[in-house]
């Protein structure tokens, strides 16, 4: 079960809220490029409103078969797919049970849906069974301990500590070894969130993240007018940028 309910209306706003700047994702181009195209489509697990399934797509030529829990999500992710992309298929499922025939994909990309997951071992078990043997599973995402590298936390520290009851990488790694699994490699990548503060602050506004809906209304509140004071008080516009890991088990 989702931490949060994306099938209120956060599903509207996600896009808005957690799209990046042009070329603020070539890091996640060059970390993925190794692995795709791949002879056979991608599982984009828990893939949201498909924004990475439509990178991935316009990025490699790979086609991407996106798999979401949220019907609202789905719907969202349909509307905004590009008439020129690789063939993206949006289906209905949750990870511990994905609706897809044994060994249907050439690998599995998860993005920030990892602490979403009920059952890790079943997800691990799951994904065995409809990639193909050898697979890679990429996964991006922030864990525990990490959070300093993510800009949203320097104006909304108490949300930084939602991260805490993340699974760990530690316990990721286990979890998908009783599936047969064993961890490849696990990397920082560099993402651009916005351009500036300003194109910041009109994201965040949108609060269309895990841990800032998990916080209080005063507790958001209070963060949202420190970043709007930091844009307003910024002479020179900088990007802001994160730091998110990737890792990769086989």
């Amino acid at each position: 079960m989702a931490r949060i309910d994306y099938n209120g209306p956060v599903a509207a706003a996600y896009e808005s809220g957690r799209g990046a700047p042009e070329g603020g994702l070539d890091n996640w181009r060059s970390a993925l490029a190794p692995y795709f195209p791949a002879s056979g489509p991608l599982l984009d697990l828990g893939a949201g409103t498909g924004l990475y399934a439509r990178a991935i797509s316009d990025w490699f030529g790979q086609r991407v078969i996106a798999v979401e829990p949220s019907m609202s999500m789905l719907r969202q992710a349909i509307a905004h797919a590009g008439p020129d992309q690789a063939p993206i298929s949006y289906v209905a499922g949750r990870a511990e049970e994905i609706p897809l025939a044994d060994g249907r994909c050439a690998g599995a990309w998860l993005s920030t849906m990892i602490h979403h997951v009920t059952d890790l071992a079943g997800c691990a078990r799951e994904l065995r069974r409809v990639t193909h043997a050898g697979a890679p599973v990429l996964i991006r995402g922030t864990y525990p301990g990490r959070q300093s590298k993510i800009a949203l936390y320097r104006f909304f520290p108490t949300a930084a500590r939602i991260v805490d009851s993340f699974p760990s990488v530690e316990f990721v790694i286990e979890a998908f070894s009783r599936a047969g699994y064993s961890a490849e490699s696990f990397s920082s990548v560099r993402q651009s969130n916005a351009r500036d503060l300003r194109e910041f602050y009109e994201k965040v506004r949108h609060r269309a993240n895990t841990t800032l809906l998990k916080l209080p209304d005063d507790e958001f509140a209070a963060g949202l007018e420190r970043l709007r004071q930091a844009a307003e008080s910024e002479v020179v516009g900088a990007p802001v940028e994160s730091e998110l890991e990737l890792l990769v088990l086989r």
